[in-house]
């Protein structure tokens, strides 16, 4: 294994900004290095694992990471790459989603506190809670110009014509406090490098000249670009919006699906990004595919990477049971396994009907629940013809005219699942 940290990132097209140096230095033996993230909710999402995955590489390389939970600062927020400013967080619901976070955290990163890089979690909300505005201006504002805090891209991006939004000197003050940040860890845990999106390097560029303003030292950075696709609509978002880590806000066969259904052009970026798998079994990997793309063996593999990573593997091998319900790979023991939650995502858009349960308790022929009590076709004659054809199943199995469907037949909690050939699907909920 190789021991270069940048050099790691830059074949998985994980670089985009690095101030000169940085690669050499973290070659010359450890170095504790931060990333920030921002408590705006309870959940990171999917565009919040490219970070967590550079500080697990970091960490791999003998690094230690720290991460930094913007306790503080998610009470201002960030107008990097924002067109207008967004909704303040209080005090009490910032605590609660720095809780979860740091829950989420450990999952990915090693806090072992025996390691000499085991995972330091900081919240700046500890350092700045007690920092008057007086002391702040004397002790950092001093020491940063307006003309040099104007000229960041974050700023001018929304102080330009084009934004009729202007920008609140609350968030003018954000990338101060964000170097401020920086020279606090750098002063106090021995902090020589800041790792961000594209979108930070101005406030990442204003904490290492604050460093060497105050301190006469040399901070290091570098940065990754924002992950995008290639048809240009945005990464990690669906119609329902965000793909999150928690798997309530985001079930584990629904996050499997996300990476599933990826482009060709995506999943061989993505493969690099989001999995920790070495860089040779990854150009295996691609070249299998490309020889037969119908396989889809890097959505495949990557679907069943980062579901792994994010989720466990019952999680990983439920999704993919799952996943193939729909293409009718499963048997009836297999869609017992399905969970009540995930086997509904499966089937949301597939018509339905409800059944009462004192009714199956009695016991239905299938004649009668396909027609009178569910219309799922239009008459008798009608269900005895596809009957006949060997066309229905009921969950999964194929059955004849005197079929009777009873509460044995519930799976998945309140279902039961009708089928008529292959992609013709029913589902029945029963109703207490």
């Amino acid at each position: 294994m190789q021991k270069n940290f940048v050099a790691e990132l830059r074949w998985r097209g994980l670089i985009n900004d690095i101030i000169p140096d940085t690669e050499k230095v973290l070659l010359e033996g450890p170095m504790n290095g931060y990333i920030g993230f921002d408590p705006t909710s309870d959940s990171l999402h999917i565009g919040s694992l490219v970070q967590i995955i550079i500080l697990m590489h970091f960490q791999k390389f003998g690094h230690r990471p720290i991460i930094l939970l913007g306790g503080a600062t998610g009470m201002i927020g960030d107008p990097s790459g924002k067109s207008k400013e967004r909704n303040l967080l209080d005090n009490k619901i910032l605590e609660e989603n720095c809780k979860s976070i740091k829950l989420q955290m450990e999952k990915f990163l090693d806090f072992d506190k025996k390691k000499s890089n085991s995972t330091l979690i900081v919240n700046n909300y500890d350092w700045m809670k007690d920092f008057s505005l007086v002391d702040f201006s004397r002790k950092i504002g001093k020491h940063i110009t307006v003309n040099y805090m104007m000229a960041k891209d974050s700023v001018k991006k929304r102080l330009g014509k084009e934004s009729n939004e202007g920008m609140s000197f609350t968030e003018f003050t954000y990338q101060l406090i964000q170097g401020y940040d920086f020279l606090y860890l750098h002063n106090n845990y021995d902090c020589k490098i800041q790792i961000g999106g594209s979108d930070q390097w101005g406030n990442i560029t204003t904490g290492t000249e604050l460093i060497r303003r105050k301190t006469g030292q040399k901070a290091y950075a570098l940065t990754c670009p924002l992950v995008k696709k290639v048809d240009g609509t945005k990464f990690g978002k669906t119609e329902e919006g965000n793909i999150w880590l928690d798997k309530k806000k985001t079930s584990p066969y629904k996050f499997y699906q996300y990476w599933l259904n990826t482009s060709d052009e995506d999943a061989i970026n993505y493969i690099k990004i989001f999995t920790l798998l070495e860089k040779e079994a990854i150009l295996k990997i691609t070249e299998e595919h490309q020889l037969n793309p119908h396989q889809r063996l890097l959505q495949k593999t990557l679907a069943e990477e980062v579901t792994l990573m994010v989720h466990g593997k019952d999680d990983l091998e439920n999704a993919k049971v799952a996943s193939q319900i729909l293409f009718g790979q499963t048997d009836k023991d297999s869609l017992k396994k399905i969970d009540s939650q995930t086997f509904l995502e499966i089937f949301e858009s597939v018509p339905h009907a409800g059944i009462n349960l004192e009714l199956l308790n009695k016991g239905i022929d299938i004649v009668s629940l396909l027609s009178e009590k569910t219309n799922f076709l239009k008459s008798k004659s009608e269900v005895r013809r596809a009957i006949k054809e060997n066309s229905i199943s009921v969950n999964r199995l194929k059955v004849d005219e005197s079929f009777v469907v009873s509460k044995k037949d519930i799976i998945a909690d309140n279902c039961i699942l009708i089928q008529r050939g292959k992609k013709n699907y029913f589902l029945i909920k029963v109703v207490i």
